[in-house]
């Protein structure tokens, strides 16, 4: 039984990162190349934030109570786009970094390129 809910539930999280939008879009962020792209990612979460306004002040004002779970999606996504921002400036500080070390370990001491035959 435990076996069965253990592979149902790691089932749901690949459907889930593999086809929902969110998921995609922070996974191409979490790349090299979309890296850059983390900071800007962030004012997507206003959207999110405004969308989950609505449906709270719809509910308050007698809407149907299945609001209440596109309230939570809401606040989760943007969560999720307001907390890659910085990670996603962390993350290309420390590529920079690497990067930088990795041209200078190839760069002979003198500063002159080698010719290599």
């Amino acid at each position: 039984m435990l076996h069965l809910l253990w592979v149902l539930s790691a089932r749901t999280r690949y459907f889930l990162r593999r086809n929902m939008p969110t998921n995609v879009l922070l996974d191409l962020i979490r790349t090299r190349r979309g890296l850059k792209w983390g900071l800007p990612a962030m004012l997507l979460a206003g959207p999110y934030l405004l969308a989950a306004s609505a449906c709270t002040s719809l509910i308050a004002h007698g809407g149907p109570g299945w609001l209440n779970l596109l309230v939570f999606l809401c606040v989760w996504n943007a969560l999720k786009f307001l907390v890659m921002g910085p990670v996603s400036l962390i993350l290309l500080i420390r590529v920079r970094v690497r990067e930088a070390l990795a041209a200078r370990r190839n760069t002979p001491a003198n500063g002159k390129a080698e010719l290599t035959s």
